[in-house]
């Protein structure tokens, strides 16, 4: 029989995996709390939620809630970084705070997305993504291109309409003084 206190665990952990898309995993030995505050606030920002939790309990509340449990990723002393609608943002902000280097105790294992299984090498390609709003902007520049095309074009017609209006018009005034 566990004991309550596990128990509650896994709820609290199923709970932080409402409405998760993804799941990084990370090994945050050697971390100071300075650098584990700082990771969290990057974090934060992006949309993400960092968890340190035991693997066992994770992996449980992983099942449970139906998505992937990595466990040959899950040993040793580990944060889960949970990533709420914005994976690629937090997989970058994760990425960049590992990249400097008074951060190196922090080792990207991989993570979850769903039922597929990411390995760091996944989790650095999710990081170059760009974010949901760079994308939108794309496709709001794609779908606008051609109209700005068109107004270009148009206006182009009655630019030298007008021009030429205003030559003949200075030509009569040149003649009738």
């Amino acid at each position: 029989m566990p004991a309550q206190y596990k128990i509650d665990e896994v709820a609290l952990l199923r709970e932080a995996l409402e409405g998760a898309d993804a799941v990084f995993i990370t090994e945050y030995r050697g971390l100071s709390v300075e650098k584990s505050t700082e990771l969290r606030k990057a974090v934060r920002d992006a949309g993400g939620h960092v968890r340190v939790a035991r693997n066992t309990l994770m992996s449980i509340a992983l099942k449970e809630h139906g998505l992937a449990h990595p466990d040959e990723m899950m040993t040793g002393p580990n944060a889960y970084i949970i990533s709420y609608g914005e994976s690629p943002a937090v997989a970058k902000a994760l990425e960049d705070f590992a990249a400097k280097k008074e951060n190196a105790a922090l080792v990207i294992k991989g993570g979850v997305m769903g039922e597929s299984m990411l390995d760091s090498k996944a989790v650095a390609a999710l990081a170059k993504l760009p974010s949901k709003e760079q994308l939108r902007a794309q496709v709001v520049g794609t779908m606008v291109a051609p109209l700005r095309g068109l107004v270009t074009v148009l206006s182009g017609t009655m630019r030298g309409l007008v021009t030429c209006l205003s030559q003949l018009a200075e030509k009569k005034e040149k003649e009738a003084a």
